[in-house]
């Protein structure tokens, strides 16, 4: 594994904060419940799908009574287009009778009770406390977890290796868009078949051996 220098990493950041200040998620949402369920809806599938299945759905529900009462069956038909979609409707009929059961019908702001909901792991539950609630979480799917390794920033075999290792070494003050920056670049640039390594901010301070120019 080559690991990038501890002075650089710093820099890498700051160029990528130059070139977007303020990052933000490219999910739909209206609140910390309807971001709970886009992302719960976004496991192995884009978030370009899940925007095109949520956006009727969000004009009607965006708490989780309202989401029973819409009722399991109705759910899965705005949803049948995202991959596992049966299951995932399952998923958030059940997390939201238990917001309403165990917390006041909010989304809670707490890792614990977030991973004890339904179809939420650590990478849900890390979204969803950074973008709603403001925690400096990083939450590493496949497009973080291969610029972690790429570019030498925290190499891991996995994203739980990546994750640890991106919160040692990310300086305090970007850590609250460390995740998202990372995500963007991996979607956008860092791309999984082939870098643009052309028109990447930070192609210059990248461990890669294979660069794409």
């Amino acid at each position: 594994m080559t690991f990038m220098k501890t002075t650089t990493i710093d820099l890498f950041y700051s160029r990528l904060a130059e070139a977007n200040p303020n990052p933000q998620s490219e999910l739909d949402f209206v609140n910390p419940y309807t971001l709970l369920v886009a992302v719960v809806l976004s496991a192995q599938a884009t978030d370009v799908g899940v925007n095109k299945a949520t956006r009727d759905l969000f004009a009607r529900v965006t708490d989780p009574q309202a989401m029973l009462d819409l009722g399991e069956e109705a759910l899965t038909q705005h949803i049948r287009t995202i991959g596992l979609y049966k299951t995932k409707a399952k998923n958030v009929m059940e997390l939201s009778r238990l917001l309403i059961e165990r917390h006041e019908a909010q989304v809670p702001d707490d890792r614990a009770a977030l991973e004890a909901l339904p179809g939420v792991g650590r990478k849900t539950a890390n979204v969803v406390l950074n973008v709603a609630f403001g925690h400096p979480t990083i939450a590493v799917d496949t497009h973080c977890f291969r610029v972690g390794n790429r570019t030498g920033i925290a190499p891991g075999k996995t994203p739980e290796q990546v994750e640890e290792k991106l919160v040692k070494v990310t300086p305090a003050r970007w850590a609250l868009h460390a995740h998202h920056w990372l995500i963007l670049l991996g979607r956008h640039v860092c791309k999984a078949r082939k870098p643009d390594c052309a028109h990447c901010v930070v192609a210059d301070l990248c461990e890669y051996g294979d660069k794409v120019f």
